[in-house]
Parts: C-alpha cells; structure tokens; sequence
C-alpha cells in the first residue's frame, strides 16, 4: 500500500513539473538607466536586456538592435555585451557578443551563445563619436531576439524616454592619475570654461597624500578641452616628498570687473598627529598620515607646522597662465582657530565689486563652522566673516535680488541627528558676515546625503526681452546616498524649489560633488562627480529646465 502511495506521488510529480514547464512563459524585460553617455569614454551603457528562460537548454543566434531617434553620425561604435547572471555591466565580468551589421537605424549582431536557466542579461553600449555635441540625446531599443530559430519580442518596444550626452572631462587612471575629484567651474567674462579639481595622483583618499589643483579650460563652449595644467603644486617644498605637499579643495573666482582670476586651495605640509603634534623626519616611505579635519590634524597657529594653509593663485590672462602661490594665512585666519579653509566650488563677484570666496574651518575647540572670506579692493586684502552656521563645512554663496548674500551649507548633523528633517542649511547676510540670519527654508527645502552642493545665480533675458534671474542648485537627491544627480530650480529668490522643475542627470551613484556655470544666456554648465565618470561634465539647455 505505501509503496503504491508513493508511486502515485511520483508520478503526480512528473506531471506537476511538466505542466509548469510547459506554462512557462519565456520573456524580455527592457531597462534603461538614467546615465550620461559620455564623449571620451569607451562603452556607455545604454539598454539592458533580461532574457528569463525556463529550464530547456536554449541558443541565442542574433539581437536586432534599433537605434530610435539617434543620429548615427553621433556613434563611433555600438556594442553588445552578455554578463550572464550579473545584472550590472562590470568592466571585467562582460563578454562582447557578436558583431554589428548595419541595416538603416537598426543593428543585427549575431553570435551563438548557450543561455542558462533563469535571467540572462544583455547590454547595448554606445561609444560616442568626437563629433557628437553635447546638446544631442541618444536612445536605443530592442526588435527582437532570436532563440533557436524562433524570433522572441519583448513586451515593450522601448523604455521610455532618452540619454543626455556629456564627456567624461577626467577619469580614473586618466594621466596615470589614481583619482580626479572636488570639482569647480566657471565662466570668463570672455566666455572661457575653467573647471577646477583635485588631482589625486596614487590614492583616492583626502588630504594628506601627493595631491595638486588641476585645470582644464575650454574655449567653444565646452565641446572641447585644452590638456590638463596644474595651477597649484607645491613639490617637494620644505625638503619634503610631494606626497607630504598636497594641495586640494579649489575654489575658483573670476573678479567680473578686472577679469582676474583667482584659485584658491588648501595646502598640508608635512602631518600633524592625532596628538597635534607635527612629525618629525617624513621621508618618501613614511607612511604616516592625517588630514584637516580628522581629530588634530590642523591646530591653532599661522605656521606651516601647526596649521594647513590657505593659497590662492591668479591669472591675467584668461586661465591661460598662472602666479605663483599667494599664502593668506596670516592675513586671515584667526590664530586660536584649528582650520581655516576654502570650500570648493566657485567664489562670486558682488554687483559692488566685492570679491567673495566661500570658506569653511574650526574653531577654537575644533568645531567645523562655515563663513565667507571677501575682499572689497580688488583681491589685494581680504577678510573673514564671522560664522554663519556650526557643525557645518563646505559652502557656496549666491548674491539675491536685495543685494543680500545667502549661503548653502553642508551640514554635519543630517548624517543622524536631524532624521526626517534633514535639509541643507541656508543662512543669509545683508553685512557681509558680520551678522547672519537663517533662512526660513533651512534644514527643510534642500535635502542631501551630507555632500558639497552647489548653488548659482543665472542671468538671462526671457522671451520679451526683460532681463530676469533664477537661482540653480545641484547635489544628489538623496537623504542617505550619494545618488540622483539633479538640478533644481528657483524663481524666488530661494523661498521655493518646485518639484515640476527638477532635473535628475544621473541616477547611478558616484562621489556626489558638483558645481554649476552660466556657459552664455541659454545654456547651463555642470561639472561632477558622478557614476559614469570621476568628473562628468555636461551642458543643458535653459528652456529646458524652465519651459514646463
């Protein structure tokens, strides 16, 4: 009798199986992520193909690609690449699959690969012509896919929308450099494109290490970029390895009523200790090391060995050429305070010709803190503020219509204090940081992972002529990650940044930093960190971001 029940439950369970496998529907399912293509960058993820298999062994033999709406004269290359079960497209864990035959917009790549039970995951990569602009958007969908003979179509032509382009203005390794971070940007009264950054040539991490300012410097608008110069080095200064002389953190400032411009950094030399003692003997395999903000990394004082110093260097001649390094230290840093500091990003000119460099440090007892530093003859003396906010550090400042100053402030407390409160500080001064009031969108309009942000004011004339500004703010869009690239904007002087007028660039997560230029009266500039490349720059089209 037992011996019949569990014959009968085999054979029940044969026929089960086999009932489920043959109502097993094979299917497509098409995803497309919101990242920049970029110029100077070999593969650009564009679609992803999930092919769900049942359990039968099958062949893939071809992937009819169309190319949508992209101009083909945009494309140098356009590849297809299996990875299996993994659903990420990793450099090392993809395989080309097949090879392109042109037919009008559409590609036929064809290749035989066994696919195994379950997901298998296909991706189109774009690899952007040098003539593409970086105005064009790009798009791509699948027709079909052959199996076995048997061509099989996926339940949506294409996900919706397209792909911004960009390039790829650094990128890890780029020069035999380890790792470009801190981006600024601005614009010449000539229309020149300066973007400012780290440039960390062995290790990805902070200060201190063998680290310069680097500078790139477009003349057409962005579209293309003279080699990379560095502005600020200081080598082997003091007797010193380079590692032991970094400079990082730039801030960048055109004085918009001479045309000099100033960059601004923060230079260690040597390592002070947790204790706050400065090590004696460094030598090029020491491997000892601290930063600015880490415990007593920088101490009270004005000398080199007690505290990290402020430089600034200057061009006359369009960011072409560059002084020799100006120290402001003892001009303005307060002694008791353990860190004065730029914060990076771009510094403003105020309508009375008030040069205005956004700073952060710490005080007395250590405690970060943000403030300006402004110079109202022309860049010969300058000034600190007092603070405007505590427990916050990188900043940057807009002038707004009353001829006031608002500054937007990372802060320290959204990592786990503020919770559902988190939001960007803002505070404004009408005194030039003497007194500071803080804005009734504070700690509620703005929310980030605890990143540098930034934040612009935009000029242009509208439709009839009039002569109109907004305020521009970009940083990830995200309480807790370092994703969601986005630009936000304002009419009103920052009392409200609608959600209609947001624009993500970049969903992927990357170092999160980023600044933001007026290129001409249309057209907005970006440069960050993001997840397609170390320092991603990318242009946008006003009416874009304001006709909604």
């Amino acid at each position: 009798m037992k011996l019949k029940i569990l014959f009968g439950l085999f054979i029940l369970g044969i026929f089960l199986l086999s009932f489920k496998n043959s109502n097993q529907e094979d299917y497509i399912i098409l995803k497309r992520f919101n990242y920049p293509v970029l110029k100077g960058k070999e593969n650009n993820p564009v679609l992803r193909i999930c092919y769900e298999n049942s359990f039968e062994k099958k062949t893939i033999e071809n992937i009819k690609i169309n190319l949508l709406d992209t101009k083909l004269s945009d494309l140098a290359t356009v590849r297809v690449y299996f990875t299996g079960k993994d659903s990420i497209f990793r450099t090392r864990k993809k395989i080309l699959y097949g090879k392109s035959i042109i037919q009008f917009n559409d590609l036929l790549f064809k290749d035989k690969i066994p696919l195994s039970s379950g997901k298998n995951y296909f991706w189109v990569s774009y690899q952007l012509s040098d003539h593409c602009n970086l105005n064009s958007k790009v798009d791509a969908g699948l027709d079909f896919i052959t199996i076995d003979q048997n061509k099989e179509y996926p339940k949506e032509i294409s996900p919706k929308g397209s792909l911004r382009t960009g390039l790829a203005l650094q990128k890890h390794r780029d020069h035999n450099v380890h790792t470009y971070r801190i981006p600024g940007l601005t614009t010449t009264n000539k229309g020149t494109l300066l973007a400012v950054y780290d440039v960390r040539r062995e290790l990805g991490r902070d200060l201190q290490g063998n680290i310069d300012i680097g500078l790139s410097r477009s003349t057409d608008k962005g579209e293309s970029w003279e080699p990379m110069q560095i502005v600020l080095d200081m080598k082997t200064w003091g007797g010193l390895p380079e590692k032991f002389n970094g400079v990082s953190d730039a801030s960048i400032l055109v004085d918009r009523n001479t045309n000099t411009i100033y960059v601004a950094g923060l230079w260690m030399h040597g390592v002070i200790n947790s204790k706050g003692k400065w090590i004696e003997g460094l030598k090029e395999k020491s491997r000892d090391w601290n930063h600015q903000w880490r415990n007593k990394g920088s101490q009270p004082g004005l000398d080199v060995k007690q505290t990290s110093q402020f430089l600034i260097v200057k061009s006359t001649d369009d960011g072409k050429t560059w002084s020799e390094p100006i120290n402001l230290t003892k001009m303005c840093k307060d002694p008791k305070w353990w860190l004065w500091a730029p914060a990076p990003g771009h510094g403003i000119t105020l309508k009375n010709g008030t040069l205005v460099f956004p700073t952060q440090g710490r005080d007395e007892n250590g405690k970060p803190f943000s403030n300006i530093t402004y110079s109202k003859d022309g860049g010969i003396t300058w000034h600190t503020s007092n603070f405007a906010c505590q427990n916050t550090t990188e900043s940057m400042a807009v002038e707004l219509s009353n001829g006031s100053i608002m500054m937007n402030i990372r802060d320290n407390r959204n990592h786990k204090e503020k919770g559902d409160q988190n939001g960007r500080a803002i505070f404004t001064t009408e005194d030039l940081g003497k007194t500071w009031q803080e804005h009734t969108t504070s700690h509620g309009a703005l929310i980030e992972p605890v990143c540098m942000a930034s934040i612009h004011k935009h000029a242009f004339k509208d439709k009839k002529g009039n002569q109109r500004s907004i305020l521009l703010y970009s940083n990830p869009n995200d309480k807790k990650d370092r994703i969601k690239q986005t630009i936000k904007v304002s009419f009103d002087d920052g009392n409200s940044w609608p959600e209609k007028y947001w624009m993500e660039l970049d969903e992927g997560k990357g170092a999160g930093y980023s600044c933001l230029t007026s290129i001409d009266d249309n057209t907005i500039g970006i440069l960050y960190e993001g997840s397609q490349a170390q320092l991603t720059f990318q242009k946008i089209q006003l009416k874009e971001l304001i006709d909604k």
